[in-house]
């Protein structure tokens, strides 16, 4: 903020007193300058856009969620895959004990370390086999793609937070096989680009074009924690992807651990 000195001329109100009548005084006081004190936003500041400032200020309403019977149960079986993948247990329980299973990937492994192990954790968490079947029935194709996004939306919110299915164009034709996610859950509890990137993007881009040989883009966005899953889009190299250029947000639990370069 910026103090900015404005004058200003001002009359007193008691600039004529009346005593009693015998004894009437007139006081009259001068005019005068003062000066006002006035705080005002810093230029930079007042001409920013408004996701600039959020993204500057990094105050964000934290969303709350009532999870259903299967989300808890959901949340609880992908928190345990992790931990026994790890052999590193927590007494936290719900999508706090998960993200806190994920954080101890990240400060007591290296990077691929880190991916292997989410991605030995997504195998522990759906078995083979179904993955298996569900690549023999849906091999890749328009119907595949568009399988995928509806099925993601449905039965991942848990996961991600609420999303929904979006266009994209597939070979000059209009296909609805992109998932946006609204304001990522995990993104949002862990306040971590790094654990974006290493414990989330990465690993789920090869397990899921892996296990059911499906290519899948994630593009997140780091100012509003938005995300895009493209189904059938090949991924960037880490080394060509923006969001490994991405600088970690200042509020990061995980900051004694990474400085501000989390995702390299």
């Amino acid at each position: 903020m910026e103090a900015k000195l404005l004058p200003q001329t001002y009359r007193t109100p008691f600039s004529t007193v009346l005593a009693p009548r015998r004894h009437r005084v007139r006081i009259i006081k001068p005019e005068r300058s003062c000066v006002v004190a006035v705080l005002a936003r810093p230029a930079e500041t007042r001409n920013a856009k408004p996701k600039q400032l959020e993204r500057k200020a990094e105050v964000v309403q934290k969303t709350v969620y009532n999870d259903s019977w299967f989300d808890q149960i959901a949340i609880n079986h992908l928190s345990q895959s992790v931990q026994d993948a790890t052999g590193i247990k927590n007494n936290k329980g719900g999508y706090e004990g998960m993200v806190e299973a994920t954080k101890a990937v990240l400060r007591n492994f290296d990077q691929a370390q880190q991916r292997a192990i989410v991605i030995q954790a997504l195998e522990r968490a759906f078995p083979r086999p179904i993955l298996t079947m569900v690549r023999a029935v849906l091999p890749e194709s328009k119907l595949a793609r568009e399988f995928f996004a509806v099925f993601t939306t449905i039965f991942f919110a848990w996961l991600v937070g609420p999303c929904e299915v979006r266009e994209s164009e597939v070979n000059g034709k209009t296909e609805k096989n992109v998932v946006h996610i609204k304001k990522c859950r995990f993104l949002e509890e862990s306040n971590c680009v790094g654990m974006c990137t290493n414990l989330c993007k990465m690993p789920s881009q090869t397990f899921i074009k892996d296990s059911l040989g499906m290519p899948v883009n994630m593009v997140p966005n780091f100012d509003d924690m938005s995300c895009e899953m493209t189904f059938g889009q090949e991924p960037l190299a880490s080394s060509d992807d923006p969001a490994f250029k991405q600088p970690c947000y200042k509020l990061c639990k995980e900051s004694r651990r990474h400085t501000l370069k989390c995702s390299t």
